[in-house]
Formats: C-alpha cells, sequence, structure tokens
C-alpha cells in the first residue's frame, strides 16, 4: 500500500492495517481501504483522485482547525488553537484562550473565528458503583400467569419486588427492550431492532394500562379474551403482537382515539415510519420514493391520510413511556437497579434507518474481522454511525439515543463496548472478511456517554469481550465504566496453558457472570450442550475435536471449583456443581455480579446460538419454569443463599 493512501486513510479513521485476536499483524487489501473511503465521500479512486483528497486533508491539518465536536473535562483545562468566544447552555458568553476547568457538565458552543463547534463538556468519571449482585434477565423468556405468551413488564415489576424484597439483590439487567417494525414479521432478536430510541410494545403489560382501569365491563372482556399462550414450548412474537395490537386499538378507541399533539417531533416521526410501514411493508427503501425520507416530497400528505394510524402508535408508545418509567420506580423503591441494554445498532430497513439515514453508513454493515471463533468473519447486518456526520452534528443522534434510553433506567450496558473506539465495516457486497476498521473520536463518544450518565446517576456497563485494545480496557475503567467478566473466558494470559483464573483475580472494575446469551448455560457447558447442538446443525468442521475440548473444559472447571473447596468427591453431581459455580461467582471481587435464571433452573439450551438464523430457536426460547414456580424453587433459595452470604457488605 503506497505512503499516500495510508496517509489519506489515516486522516479519515479508516485502517490499513490492524491487529487480529492472536495480535497478528494483518494488512488490509488497497481496494477495500479505497471503497470504505469512499463511504465517507472521500475520492480514493486514481491516483489523481487521492492525490487531490490528500491535499485537502493535509491543508485542513494546517489550517488548524478543530473538530466540528471536542470534549472536554471538568477537572482540567482544554487549551484552543486561538482565542475564541465560549456560550453555555443558557446562552451567555465568555472570552477564552481555552476551554476552562472547573465548567459545570453540559452542552456548549464555541466560536472559534469563523469555526463554530460543540463542546462537549463531561466529568472525568461517574461515581464508582458499590459492590453488590443481581440478575440478568432475557424479560421476554419470563412467563407468569398474567403474561400474554411473553414475558412482560407487569412481570419484570412482580421480579424486581420479590428479588429485592426477599433477597436484598441490587440490580437487573434485561436484553434490548427497543422498538420492533409493527407488522409482521416480527423480528425476534432484540439486538436488530427496528429503533434503539423507543420501545418496544411487546413488553406492554395490556391490563395494568390505566386505559384497562378505565374502559367499560364488555371492552375489558373482549380484550381477556385475546390472551394468547405459549405454544410448543416456543414464543411466536407474531402471534403475541397481532394479540396485543388487537388490545391496544381497542383501548385506544376507547379512549376516544387521541391524537398525538405535543408528544414531540421524534415521536411523531417514529410513529408515521409505523403508519407507513403498515401500508407499504417493513422495507423502506421499496416504498415510494417520495416516502424514503422523513423530508422527503411525500411523506406531509401521507401523514395526513393516515392520521389515526400515526396517532395510534403514538399513543402506543407513551403508553410503553409510561409503564418503563412505572417499572423502574417501583424497582428503585425494591432497592434494585433496572439496567438496559443498548444493541450495537439497528435494522437498515427499520425506523432509525429511515429517521437518521443522514447520520447512518446505509449499506454497510458492522460485524467483526476473521478470527479462530469465525474463520470467515462475522457479519451483523446493523449500519454504523459515520463518524464524520456525527462530528458535524454535535453527536446529537448519539445523545438524543442515550437520553431516551437513560430516561426510563437506572443504568446501561453498552453492547459491543469498543464500538465507541472503532467499528468493523464490512462495505456492500462483501463479505466480512473484506473489511477494515473505522475508527471514531472515542474521547468524544465517551464524554458524551459519560455526561448523560452523570446526569442521571445511572451505571454503566461495557461489554468488552472478544478483541478489545488495551485502550478500551483502559478508558473505561478511568471512568468507572464495568467492564465484562465472563466466566468461561477470565483466564490468566500469561501463564501457560492460559488456565482459568481464580475468583480473586478477576478485574475489580467488572461485572461477573458465568455466561452470556451468546455462550452456553452453566448445565449446557457441563452437558456438552454447546458441541452437541452445532454438530447436529453441521455448524463443526471437526466434531471429534470440539469434544475432546469441551471435556478438557469440564475436567478444569471441576478442578478449580475443588481448589476452592466448594465442591466435593471424584464425580460432583451437575445439581452440586451448578451451585458451586455460583459459589466461585460471588467470591469474584468485580464490583458487580449477575446471575441468570437459565443457570440457576438448569436450562439446557442457550437463548441465542450464533451463526443460526432459523435452524435453532434464537430469543424465542421460555424459561422453563414460571415466574410463580420460580419464586418458589429450592435452587433459586440456594443459590441467592451463596450470594447473600458473599456479597453482603
Amino acid at each position: 500500500m503506497d505512503s499516500e493512501l495510508i496517509e489519506l486513510a489515516a486522516a479519515h479513521g479508516v485502517a490499513t492495517s490492524y491487529r487480529d485476536g492472536e495480535r497478528r499483524p494483518v494488512q488490509v487489501d488497497d481496494d477495500v481501504v479505497v471503497r470504505v473511503l469512499g463511504l465517507l465521500e472521500v475520492d480514493a479512486s486514481t491516483p489523481e483522485a487521492r492525490r487531490a483528497s490528500l491535499a485537502a486533508a493535509r491543508e485542513r491539518a494546517a489550517a488548524g482547525r478543530l473538530p466540528g465536536t471536542i470534549a472536554a473535562r471538568t477537572d482540567r483545562a482544554r487549551p484552543l488553537p486561538a482565542p475564541g468566544v465560549l456560550v453555555d447552555p443558557e446562552g451567555a458568553r465568555r472570552d477564552v484562550t481555552e476551554v476552562p476547568a472547573g465548567l459545570e457538565p453540559g452542552w456548549y458552543r464555541l466560536e472559534l473565528g469563523e469555526q463554530e463547534c460543540t463542546v462537549v463538556v463531561a466529568p472525568p468519571a461517574l461515581s464508582p458503583p458499590p459492590r453488590g449482585w443481581g440478575w440478568m434477565l432475557q424479560l421476554y423468556a419470563l412467563q407468569s400467569a398474567g403474561s400474554w405468551g411473553i414475558g412482560d413488564l407487569g412481570d419484570l415489576r412482580e421480579f424486581t419486588a420479590w428479588t429485592g424484597g426477599e433477597h436484598g439483590a441490587g440490580a437487573v439487567l434485561l436484553n434490548p427492550l427497543h422498538a420492533v417494525t409493527p407488522v409482521p414479521p416480527v423480528q425476534p432478536s432484540p439486538y436488530t431492532p427496528s429503533s434503539r430510541r423507543f420501545g418496544t410494545p411487546l413488553a406492554l403489560r395490556v391490563t395494568d394500562l390505566d386505559a384497562f382501569a378505565r374502559a367499560d365491563g364488555p371492552t375489558r372482556a373482549e380484550i381477556e379474551a385475546l390472551r394468547p399462550e405459549v405454544a410448543a414450548g416456543r414464543i411466536e412474537h407474531d402471534r403475541v403482537w397481532a394479540a396485543k395490537r388487537a388490545a391496544l386499538e381497542l383501548l385506544w378507541r376507547s379512549e376516544g382515539r387521541p391524537e398525538p399533539h405535543g408528544v414531540g417531533a421524534d415521536l411523531e416521526e417514529f410513529a408515521t415510519y409505523c403508519a407507513l410501514a403498515e401500508r407499504y411493508g417493513a422495507r423502506w427503501s421499496r416504498w415510494p420514493e417520495a416516502l424514503r425520507r422523513p423530508d422527503g416530497p411525500g411523506v406531509a400528505a401521507a401523514r395526513t391520510e393516515l392520521a389515526p394510524r400515526v396517532a395510534f402508535h403514538a399513543w402506543v408508545q407513551l403508553q410503553v413511556r409510561e409503564q418503563l418509567a412505572a417499572v423502574r420506580d417501583a424497582a428503585r423503591d425494591a432497592g434494585v437497579r433496572v439496567v438496559h441494554d443498548l444493541a450495537v445498532g439497528c435494522d437498515p430497513e427499520g425506523a432509525d434507518g429511515w429517521a437518521l439515514q443522514d447520520v447512518l453508513a446505509l449499506g454497510v454493515r458492522v460485524g467483526a474481522p476473521p478470527d479462530a471463533f469465525s474463520q470467515q468473519g462475522q457479519d451483523w447486518g446493523l449500519p454504523p454511525w459515520r463518524p464524520d456526520r456525527l462530528d458535524a452534528t454535535g453527536y446529537a443522534a448519539y445523545r438524543d439515543l442515550l437520553r431516551a434510553l437513560l430516561a426510563q433506567a437506572d443504568g446501561l450496558r453498552i453492547d459491543h463496548v469498543a464500538g465507541l473506539w472503532r467499528l468493523w465495516w464490512v462495505p456492500p457486497g462483501d463479505g466480512p472478511d473484506r473489511g477494515t476498521y473505522v475508527h471514531y473520536d472515542a474521547d468524544v463518544m465517551l464524554a458524551v456517554l459519560t455526561l448523560e450518565a452523570h446526569r442521571t446517576g445511572a451505571l454503566v456497563i461495557g461489554e468488552d469481550l472478544g478483541t478489545v485494545e488495551p485502550e478500551v480496557t483502559d478508558g473505561l475503567a478511568q471512568r468507572h465504566v464495568l467492564g465484562s467478566s465472563v466466566f468461561w473466558f477470565t483466564r490468566d494470559l500469561d501463564a501457560p496453558g492460559q488456565p482459568l483464573l481464580p475468583p480473586e483475580q478477576w478485574p475489580e472494575e467488572s461485572v461477573a457472570t458465568i455466561s452470556t446469551h451468546d455462550l452456553p448455560t452453566a448445565t449446557g457447558f457441563l452437558r456438552g450442550e454447546h458441541v452437541r447442538v452445532r454438530a447436529e446443525l453441521g455448524l463443526l468442521d471437526d466434531v471429534a475435536a470440539e469434544e475432546a475440548k469441551a471435556t478438557v473444559d469440564r475436567l478444569e472447571l471441576v478442578e478449580l471449583l475443588r481448589e476452592q473447596g466448594l465442591v466435593e468427591g471424584e464425580d460432583p453431581g451437575e445439581d452440586q456443581l451448578v451451585v458451586a459455580l455460583h459459589a466461585l461467582l460471588a467470591r469474584s471481587r468485580s464490583r458487580l455480579v449477575l446471575v441468570s435464571p437459565y443457570d440457576v433452573v438448569g436450562e439446557v439450551r442457550q437463548p441465542n446460538l450464533p451463526g443460526t438464523v432459523d435452524e435453532y430457536p434464537n430469543w424465542r426460547l421460555p424459561l422453563p419454569v414460571t415466574l410463580e414456580e420460580l419464586r418458589e424453587d429450592p435452587r433459586v433459595r440456594v443459590v441467592v443463599d451463596q450470594l447473600r452470604l458473599r456479597r453482603s457488605g
């Protein structure tokens, strides 16, 4: 690769090389770099175009212009290249030669000659969270006598009241509760949402709504008759949404068909997308051309024509918003923090893809480069933020996303938190092995996150598993954002054979768990289910080698438990091992320990099997016990006793 292309790529944050999971250097193909630069509207297609683009980049650098958005900290000054005027959030102006220390956290504007830029002033770190324990819960999987074929916010209210009041649990981490596109087929994966800014009506407890309480007897009876059941051990998202939509439409009509006055431009836009999706289908790129942008020439007329449907979907989102806030407040009363999960991205054909297309790199899919786990790389099918557009718009879309989630939660987990530093971009038409990393301004991304979490007092968790650069781990720790320590992966990387670490050596600034939704459950691991099911589906090249590795891994686990004095005998039973695993987890020095009902009650199947779509019932598996049964299950009491004994104080 020639030096001019390397310099041009570096000026725009496009990697020309990287280190793989084994820390070996990998060179990115020239044409991949050229294509990704083109996606950022940087022409490097010919030698002449490359030189012209590089000359422009050098000119900007020589001019000493600041980026469109910069980060500053409350505890120290940030020098400026020239004197300017700083405008605070209330509009007060002051002449400055630096962004001074001691400012109140907030959003400022800097006038620097002919340039204006946004200044994000954030505290250096969040308050360290207290030592404690809680649950990680796939809410959709939690069934009860009151839920409609899928776990809902009524179940969450009961769960938090129970575990906070009886057990002293301090947190419940949920799967993403982002909005779905309200037409079938409903996307079952919570990590491929239509919108990350709004909530899923699938989680509503319809019979808990104020509108239900106000409805007359016949209407309530009609709604109760719509209640679906779990069929054949699978959650049927389409059937659940059909029932809840019908019930919500009955309630909306019984309320007098309220219109969305004063709900805000974003909600009106989202409701417009939903109404258009009902008429034209879930893929906005196939809508009439005049409707393919929120500001398209046909959208205003369509909104007027579809006004009743726009009003309905806006009203539904208000119910979601109110119920999420009510459940959070009830959990607080029980001493439990509700922690929401922020997915990496959104469905490119969904509501956010339509509304935010000017700040998303549509056509690009994010994923991961080839590694030992996935030799062809991973394609997650999600469009990334465009770093140049975020910078130019003051990170408003990212800020508004965080605000929307933190308005209804006491904490936030950032899936693939390394994406605040860089994301693996796969150009249109290529496979995930033909991509490269695009870098973001991590200082600004972290400043926005720290500022918005500070404003609400939220706990923040970063999912930093997999190939993560040291600056990610260090950046999270400096800001008291907890990392992730998963038992199967927490190893001594410097020792021969990389053995499992004992719990007293686990990272302190982290959340400790046995597994994740993408990994085997405790019982599944002990039985080798993760090997069996992948072999059955033809996902393994060498089944015998995987079986042998699973056997060795199990023996290593048992040996660590024996060294810790948590199991006895030559061949401890499965139930004993599951309890011992949780006792080991409770001994962790990590600030927060989270346990999963899947592990506690012996579920063999994992919620999601990476590398599959319809071959495995991803995101459709209910817990094998109901909420009522879970509350009486002796296995829960045994595990909770271990946690309370070792995590108190």
